[in-house]
């Protein structure tokens, strides 16, 4: 298996997280109502009983349907000090997120998610190693978040780089684990991190190919998923038109 931003509200019932805002979440959570919440001021963090009720195609749905907001420029109204005071004695994350570092592409942003809602581990070129592995195994296995996404993103400069073979201190072994993605992608054109086009396919490639590292690197990881406790997935981020595509 698999904001518009405005003035903090004091208390109102359209004040739930996003995440509760799912396909079906509603419903599970018995708060369904013509088209939102009808029920009195949720809570400002996720809490453990509404995370743990969500299987994680939902919690995927609700990272798409985030992302539609963000686009059509309508995120949810957030209030950070009572997110932050509310997650403060816990966490329980739905996702754990391994991204690019890119400022371009903050995860929490583009799926308007809010504090508590995803671990989001970030590194050049969203490869994995063994300090994300750990983290990503601390993540669902001990913390229980049920999706692991990797999410790279168009005109990605960590992919040019392993293109072009740069060199730079510890920049070089890193965009060494790239190159794997570079050699694999089937591309009739230019080959070369001009052709944009080429770019953002080796950029797709990667992530498909971090993917695969994850569930063979980390058995942990392949087992919640062999036992449908957790889904590992891939998504590619377009910085030109903010859309994230969830890959197959």
């Amino acid at each position: 298996m698999r904001r518009k931003f405005g003035h903090p509200r004091d208390c109102n019932c359209l004040d739930r997280r996003n995440f509760l805002k799912l396909a079906g979440g509603a419903s599970a959570l018995g708060l369904a109502g013509a088209g939102g919440f009808v029920a009195p001021a949720y809570a400002d963090a996720l809490t453990k009983a509404q995370r743990d009720k969500m299987t994680p195609d939902q919690i995927i749905q609700a990272m798409k349907n985030g992302n539609q907001r963000f686009r059509r420029g309508e995120r949810k109204e957030r209030n950070y000090l009572r997110e932050q005071k509310a997650s403060a004695s816990g966490q329980y994350p739905a996702a754990a997120l391994l991204t690019c570092i890119d400022s371009r592409a903050p995860a929490e942003v583009i799926m308007d998610l809010g504090i508590g809602d995803i671990f989001n581990c970030r590194v050049a070129g969203n490869v994995e190693n063994a300090d994300i592995l750990g983290s990503l195994e601390f993540a669902c296995k001990l913390a229980g978040a049920k999706v692991v996404l990797v999410m790279g993103h168009t005109a990605c400069g960590a992919i040019k780089g392993a293109i072009d073979n740069a060199e730079l201190g510890n920049l070089t072994g890193l965009l060494g684990k790239i190159k794997p993605a570079v050699e694999a992608t089937k591309y009739g054109g230019e080959r070369s991190a001009k052709n944009y086009d080429f770019v953002n396919a080796v950029a797709r490639t990667n992530v498909e190919m971090t993917v695969a590292n994850i569930r063979k690197g980390s058995p942990v990881l392949a087992e919640l998923e062999a036992k449908d406790s957790i889904d590992i997935a891939g998504a590619m981020y377009n910085l030109e038109t903010g859309a994230v595509e969830f890959l197959a």
